[in-house]
């Protein structure tokens, strides 16, 4: 999924926000170490870079080899293999290989196999990883200037009687021994692995000590997906712009080095020499002997895995563990598929069950005539079954932390009397900011006449709002329906779809004065770039008349919010 789409855009994956599949920590089925580790955004302190429009201040560029002192300056200190990306190809293997020959610099190269024998059990990742870790010392002792570490199998009977150290931390182990050797500035560590294909598998291994990385499988999956009869049809018919292999190969690469200016933008960090080692991620279940030795430094707050689990659930991974058909079996990690995935927070069952609760009948429509049926098909509310609903909440399979919690009080419950009445608390209340076209229309202004009946706060989000939301309902009908909102039922005359709070992010997006003067608190966003991800993106095929007339924009339009300071902008215009 994400592979296919770098290749033949030279973009990431565009997803839906808001992830609901269990933690890896917590999930039933393997996932790569680096599903393990999130990345830390600066929020407040660091002012996020926009590697778009101040590019000219941002690097991917890297180096192998020995550095000197940053107090000597000497034509030694020059003495370096330059890589203008950390994202290494095959050709370029080679060309750093050839650096090894005297004639040509003579960088002494070694190659460490991070693989060792099934045949030892789990309990061999430790010892092998030890081992490696005193052959990358001794080899820096005797010279290496670029060491690669590699979980290529030179063949097929190599690949079947052996598994690997995971990447992530072979890197972070020998990073972290060279450092107590005082030997880490005089070698550059390469990583050349089949289980890095995403941008956050590249800035894990680069932010726990690799200067480049050699994706030897994901490069050769573009290829082979480039070659598929599917793919060449896709050209042929112009779904999908025609590309030699090679230019879908640097697509990839072009993809994953945007992914990472991404990342660094959202740290205030300009170089990524600056980010190479500086382990900028927080482990969720990982535990602290994995930690003290790959990881030093790194927050886990909850502990977790240890070598052997880690070495188990690689193995699971194997295909003839997973099925001889060499087909994958981790579905469910992007979208839940109730035959094959795993137990995702937002299941179908359990939203089935509080709609039964709450009396949404999801059958009853339009097209089922609602209009004929007692209160729009609307049921009651039931009790029973909203028990049934908290049940199935409470017997869930675990997916986040916080599933593992429970209360337990040291004090005695306050009396009811002692209680704000709900009508005071459910002022304190506001919706997230989510605009129109991440919502539809109807959730959108369902939401909003909710929490305004209530007296809380509701969010425009970007995008503005239609001017008939502005004026208060005052033609409801005895079956609650009204001309001006028709698609919607249940409604009260003086209900209000105004959102309370009306945010102000791209001037662009729907900004007008009338949405600034029937809001009752305005919302700027000083820099949407603080946190993961470009910000809203509205893909252009949910841009419809409707949301394009709102957005002063022309349907089909994809709309996104420029990453990342561009609020700031607007303010100063």
């Amino acid at each position: 999924m994400q592979i296919a789409d770098m290749a033949g855009s030279a973009k990431e994956t565009t997803y839906s926000m808001g992830d609901d599949a269990p933690l890896a920590c917590l999930s039933e089925r393997p996932h790569p170490l680096y599903n393990y580790f999130k990345q830390r955004f600066a929020q407040v302190t660091n002012p996020p870079i926009d590697p778009l429009r101040e590019g000219i201040v941002m690097s991917l560029a890297m180096t192998l080899g020995k550095k000197e002192s940053i107090y000597k300056v000497s034509e030694n200190g020059a003495r370096l293999i330059h890589l203008e990306s950390p994202v290494l190809n095959g050709a370029e293997m080679d060309r750093i290989a050839e650096l090894s020959k005297k004639e040509n610099g003579g960088f002494k190269q070694h190659t460490l196999s991070t693989r060792y024998d099934l045949s030892v059990g789990p309990s061999g990742l430790k010892s092998s990883l030890d081992a490696l870790c005193d052959k990358a010392v001794e080899e820096v002792r005797s010279g290496a200037e670029v060491l690669v570490l590699s979980d290529m199998a030179k063949d097929q009977s190599i690949l079947d009687e052996t598994t690997y150290i995971p990447p992530l931390v072979a890197v972070g182990a020998v990073h972290h021994r060279l450092i107590e050797a005082g030997l880490r500035m005089d070698t550059g560590i390469i990583v050349e692995t089949g289980s890095a294909w995403s941008t956050h598998h590249f800035a894990c291994l680069v932010g726990y000590g690799a200067n480049a990385v050699h994706p030897y499988l994901a490069l050769e999956t573009v290829r082979q997906w480039h070659q598929s009869d599917r793919t060449q049809k896709m050209m042929e018919s112009g779904k999908l712009k025609t590309t030699t292999p090679s230019k879908a190969q640097e697509n990839y690469r072009s993809a994953v080095e945007n992914g990472l200016l991404k990342i660094l933008s959202k740290m205030g960090i300009s170089l990524l020499t600056s980010y190479q080692g500086a382990q900028i991620f927080e482990a969720l279940g990982i535990g602290e002997e994995i930690i003290s030795t790959s990881f030093k430094g790194t927050t886990s707050r909850i502990g977790g895995v240890n070598f052997n689990d880690v070495a188990s659930e690689t193995v699971m991974m194997r295909p003839e563990v997973a099925d001889m058909k060499m087909k994958l079996a981790n579905y469910g990690f992007y979208k839940p598929v109730p035959k094959f995935g795993e137990y995702h927070i937002n299941s179908s069952d359990l939203a089935k069950l509080l709609h039964d609760a709450i009396g949404l009948d999801k059958k009853v429509s339009d097209a089922t005539n609602r209009y004929e049926v007692e209160n729009n098909g609307i049921k009651p509310k039931s009790v029973a079954n909203y028990e049934i609903f908290k049940k199935s909440i409470e017997s869930a399979p675990l997916a986040n932390i916080r599933d593992l919690l429970d209360f337990e009080s040291d004090r005695d419950s306050i009396s009811i009397e002692d209680v704000e009445p709900a009508s005071e608390i459910m002022t304190r209340f506001c919706t997230g900011a989510m605009s129109l076209g991440a919502l539809s229309r109807e959730a959108h202004e369902t939401l909003a006449i909710a929490v305004n009946r209530i007296g809380g706060k509701s969010n425009s989000g970007e995008g503005g709002e239609d001017v008939v939301r502005g004026r208060t309902i005052r033609d409801v009908d005895d079956k609650g329906r009204s001309p001006t909102f028709p698609h919607l039922a249940g409604l009260k005359n003086g209900d209000s779809a105004n959102s309370f709070i009306h945010q102000v992010a791209s001037g662009r997006f729907g900004v007008t004065p009338e949405f600034l003067v029937t809001a009752k608190q305005l919302e700027i966003k000083m820099a949407q770039g603080a946190k993961p991800g470009e910000g809203g993106q509205l893909p252009g095929t949910k841009v419809s008349d409707y949301i394009a007339t709102l957005r002063a924009s022309k349907p089909g339009v994809t709309l996104i919010s420029p990453p990342p300071h561009h609020d700031i902008y607007s303010i100063e215009v």
